[in-house]
């Protein structure tokens, strides 16, 4: 079934279908209905404006492609499986929760708490605004993309992040088996608390990173203003820039060209550091 150019503002509008084409549609008005296409299967949508609550939830097989999900259309996608959204402004808060095997790539996406809970998401040359971003979720893969936004990435797994860039805080806390390649990571606190995550190729700022850590390595990275680093960590590091200082890490060796000031105040603290010109 083709739907086209109609607007549709009731409760469940479109519930339960399956094998529907919808194109310039609006998900607007004052019946201020909520579950547009809950429980639906082979849905694509296209170029079409949503401003109400709940649009895609427990749906499968669903292709979203040039929309706009204002910031009313809260919690767009919660329970959803096999999904593509291309070229669509996601601005509504907590999108993307309880997910699995999601492709966004070509999208805007201003929205606190999005993408907690998830499995099996791909996200290319795709901009990001939100707090709590990617909150316990897995089988990451992203590729060019921007975020801006604290507490990213917290308790994620088996995850990698190629050409990215992040201005963020707290980000990576608790995470395990990341990689993280040729990316920009600027922010406090990184990574605390994390477990076999590596940066290759990566620049790396903010203040107390890496802290606490098992299995960290870092490969040919830079670190910029990055003051107290390692302590209490396991790390195998190859820095390619001066250091602030670095403090009491727990074992392993930092290479390092020069670093202002070396703080090994606990008899624990075993990591031994290389100046390396």
């Amino acid at each position: 079934m083709i739907i086209n150019g109609q607007t549709f503002d009731e409760e469940r509008a479109l519930y339960g279908c399956d094998g529907i084409v919808v194109t310039n549609c609006r998900f607007d008005g004052p019946a201020d209905g909520e579950s547009a296409f809950k429980e639906g299967r082979n849905i694509e949508v296209s170029e079409s404006y949503f401003n109400l609550r709940y649009p895609f939830w427990h749906d499968e097989d669903l292709v979203i492609r040039d929309c706009e999900m204002t910031d009313k259309c809260r919690a767009a996608l919660w329970y959803t499986k096999n999904a593509v959204i291309s070229g669509t402004n996601m601005h509504g808060i907590k999108a993307l929760r309880e997910c699995e095997d999601v492709s966004i790539s070509n999208c805007d996406i201003i929205s606190p708490e999005f993408g907690w809970s998830v499995n099996g998401i791909t996200m290319k040359d795709t901009s990001v605004q939100g707090e709590y971003f990617m909150m316990r979720s897995n089988n990451l893969k992203f590729e060019n993309v921007t975020l801006n936004g604290k507490y990213s990435f917290q308790y994620i797994s088996d995850s990698v992040f190629e050409n990215c860039e992040f201005k963020t805080k707290d980000a990576f806390w608790h995470a395990k088996n990341v990689t993280v390649r040729n990316s920009v990571v600027a922010g406090e606190y990184l990574a605390w608390y994390c477990e076999n995550v590596t940066f290759e190729n990566c620049t790396i700022s903010g203040t107390q990173p890496l802290c606490y850590c098992k299995g960290l390595k870092l490969i040919n990275c830079r670190m910029l203003d990055a003051d107290l680093a390692f302590e209490k960590s396991e790390v195998e590091a190859v820095i390619t820039t001066p250091m602030i200082s670095i403090k009491n890490p727990l074992s392993g060796s930092i290479s390092v060209p020069e670093v202002g000031e070396i703080i090994m105040d606990d008899p624990k603290a075993e990591g031994v550091i290389n100046i390396v010109k």
